[in-house]
């Protein structure tokens, strides 16, 4: 379905990463002014100079986010970017809105809260919609991108981390496995996907891994998308990993051209998988 467009204001509650910056850009390519709301400790400061008003929350802030947008007359907004979970954990500032939510949650787990969030929001007028909606170009497409071709036992081992991250979707724990010759070395909980990396490399001390990251099967793409860029790359390097297969159609390109040249520059196969 088409996103309708209600006003020519749009709302960004901005975690961190690149993705809060594609999001405010596509929208202002679009003629919309971008009322953004960043968490502290989390979202770059830069973003300030990317949308028509900031406004700085801490991690649980739920009421002081919606006072910004009916301030800004916002009736429509987007999450964009990540919330690291470990310093959500120890950070968060839950005030009388996020009480309200967690009062009707019969499960805290990620999926369960996020939704709960966004139906809050749309009950104070706020609509939340997908940050894809503005973003389609900058999803992974389907086949090789960048780097060798897969040989014939990593192409294994992409499959078998499809099927373990499918599994540990449906558990609404993680999106990333970690993979070589048929063993699961890592899988992705509170700690991220870069340390999920780390941790599968350290743990077998040399090169070679196969990094999957994939949307949970119930994927709600309103929130958490997966998303990968230069730093994924870095992380890769460390350890000497040697594949990033990404699920097509709904993981986020950070940087896309500079993901395929440090991937072809490093020597990391980069494929795009159903």
């Amino acid at each position: 379905m088409a996103l309708v467009l209600q006003d020519s204001r749009i709302g960004l509650i901005a975690g961190n990463g690149q993705l809060p910056f594609l999001f405010a850009r596509a929208a202002k390519a679009r003629g919309l002014e971008v009322v953004a709301v960043a968490h502290r400790g989390e979202t770059d400061p830069a973003l300030a100079s990317e949308v028509a008003s900031l406004t700085w929350v801490r991690v649980g802030q739920v009421n002081r986010i919606q006072k910004a947008f009916r301030a800004g007359a916002v009736n429509q907004a987007a999450m964009a970017g990540g919330i690291g979970r470990v310093k959500a954990l120890k950070d968060a500032r839950p005030d009388l809105g996020a009480m309200r939510i967690i009062s009707r949650l019969r499960s805290f787990r990620d999926d369960a809260l996020l939704r709960a969030v966004a139906a809050d929001f749309e009950s104070h007028g706020i609509t939340i919609i997908s940050p894809t909606d503005f973003l389609g170009e900058v999803l992974c497409p389907e086949g090789h991108l960048a780097g060798p071709p897969l040989r014939s036992v990593q192409s294994q081992d992409v499959a078998l981390g499809r099927e373990v991250a499918v599994l540990l979707g449906q558990a609404d724990v993680g999106q990333t496995v970690v993979v070589h010759e048929g063993h699961v070395l890592a899988l992705e909980a509170v700690e991220g996907t870069d340390e999920a990396i780390r941790r599968g490399g350290r743990l077998l001390g040399g090169p070679g891994a196969v990094v999957v990251k994939r949307c949970k099967p119930q994927q709600d793409l309103r929130f958490d998308l997966p998303a990968a860029g230069p730093r994924t790359l870095e992380v890769m390097k460390e350890v000497g990993a040697k594949v990033l297969a990404l699920e097509a159609g709904r993981t986020v390109l950070l940087d896309a051209p500079e993901l395929f040249a440090g991937a072809r520059a490093a020597g990391i196969t980069l494929v795009g998988v159903s």
